[in-house]
C-alpha cells in the first residue's frame, strides 16, 4: 500500500507540474495585457517598463517561468492585479466559503443518492425505478445555473422562503458578530452559540446547497442503482436469499458493500465536479467563494488570480482522488493482500 502510495504521489506532484506549464503557458498566449489593468489607459513608457519589471514581464519566458515555479513552491502566488492582495490572502478568504458550500452538498448527495439507487435497483422496472431514472435524467439534462434560477424564481421571487445572495444577511453580520474559527460559517455559529447567525447563514445556504445537489444527484443515483443490479444478479446474493436471510441484511450488508469501489470513485468524481460546478453556483446565487473570484478576475485578466484559483482546485481535486485510491485498500481486502 506504501509504495502504491508513493507512486500516486509522484503522479499527483508530475500532474500539478503539468497543470503548471499549461496555466503559465496561456496567461502569456492569450491576448491582453496585466499591465493594462495595472496603470489603465494611456499610460507613459515609463510606467509601462517600471510595471513590466514589477510583474518579471521584462525577462524571457524561461526566466519568467522559473520565477514563477519558485514563488509557487514558496506559497508565493503573487499580487491581484484587481484587489492589490496578496492571492494566496485572497484564496484563504474564499475558500472555506467554496467548501462549506461544495462538502455541505456533498453529504446530501451521498445520504440521497444512494438509497435513493439501492431502491430503484431493488424495485426495477416499477414506478419507483421509473421515477428516480427520470429524475436523475432531468438533473443531468439541466444545466446548473438554470437550475439555480428556476430555485431562485420560485423560493425567493415567489415564496419568499429564503434570501437570494450572499452567505448572511449583512444586518445581523453587524448586530450579532462571531469570531471566525473555522471559516465555515455554520460551524463557527454553533461554536459561539450564536443561534440567530446560525439561523442566518443556514438560510442562505439553502438554495447553493440545493442547486449543487440537484445537479450531482443524478451521477450518484444512476451509478448506485447500476452497480446495485449487477450485485443482486451474482451467486453470493442468490445463496444468501437461499439461506434466508433478510432483506435489509443483503441489500445493505452484502450488496451494497460490493459496490463500495465504483461508489467511491463516483464521489470523488463528483465532488471535483462540484468544484467546477461552484463557480457558476457562487456567480448565480453572489456566493463569495472562489467562484465569483476567479470570474471577477478572468473579466479584468488578473492572471496570478487566475493561475492561483486554477492550482487550488487541480490540488484539491487531485488529493481527493488520492485519497479515493487509498480507501480501496481499506474497503476492499484483496488488494491489501496483492
Amino acid at each position: 500500500m506504501w509504495r502504491y502510495a508513493a507512486q500516486r504521489l509522484m503522479l499527483l506532484i508530475g500532474i500539478l507540474f503539468g497543470v503548471l506549464v499549461i496555466t503559465f503557458a496561456l496567461s502569456r498566449i492569450l491576448p491582453g495585457s496585466p499591465v493594462e489593468m495595472m496603470l489603465g489607459h494611456r499610460p507613459t513608457q515609463e510606467q509601462i517598463d517600471e510595471a513590466k519589471a514589477q510583474l518579471g514581464l521584462n525577462q524571457s519566458i524561461p526566466n519568467q517561468f522559473i520565477r514563477y515555479v519558485s514563488d509557487v513552491a514558496r506559497g508565493d502566488f503573487g499580487i491581484s492585479l484587481r484587489t492589490g492582495q496578496p492571492v494566496l490572502n485572497d484564496l484563504a478568504d474564499r475558500m472555506m466559503a467554496t467548501f462549506e458550500l461544495t462538502t455541505l452538498a456533498l453529504i446530501i448527495v451521498v445520504l440521497l443518492g444512494v438509497p435513493l439507487g439501492v431502491a430503484s435497483a431493488v424495485r426495477r422496472n416499477t414506478m419507483v425505478d421509473h421515477c428516480a431514472r427520470g429524475f436523475s435524467i432531468a438533473g443531468a439534462a439541466l444545466p446548473v445555473f438554470l437550475i439555480g434560477m428556476i430555485l431562485q424564481m420560485i423560493f425567493y421571487g415567489g415564496l419568499k422562503w429564503f434570501p437570494l445572495q450572499a452567505r448572511m444577511d449583512a444586518a445581523i453580520l453587524y448586530d450579532y458578530p462571531f469570531d471566525r474559527v473555522t471559516g465555515l460559517y455554520l460551524v463557527d455559529t454553533l461554536l459561539a452559540g450564536n443561534w440567530i447567525a446560525f439561523k442566518s447563514a443556514l438560510s442562505h445556504l439553502v438554495l447553493p446547497v440545493l442547486t449543487l445537489t440537484l445537479a450531482a444527484l443524478a451521477v450518484v443515483t444512476r451509478i448506485t442503482r447500476n452497480t446495485m443490479v449487477e450485485a443482486l444478479a451474482e451467486d453470493f446474493i442468490r445463496t444468501a436469499r437461499a439461506y434466508g436471510l433478510s432483506r435489509r441484511i443483503i441489500y445493505f450488508r452484502y450488496a451494497l458493500k460490493a459496490t463500495l469501489i465504483p461508489m467511491l470513485t463516483v464521489i470523488g468524481l463528483t465532488y471535483g465536479f462540484m468544484l467546477g460546478g461552484s463557480v457558476v453556483v457562487e456567480y448565480v446565487f453572489d456566493w463569495p467563494g472562489l467562484g465569483g473570484y476567479v470570474v471577477g478576475a478572468i473579466t479584468k485578466n488578473d492572471f496570478p488570480a487566475v493561475m492561483g484559483v486554477t492550482l487550488l482546485l487541480a490540488t484539491t481535486y487531485l488529493v481527493i482522488n488520492l485519497i479515493v485510491d487509498l480507501l480501496y485498500f481499506v474497503v476492499d481486502p484483496r488488494l491489501r493482500s496483492s
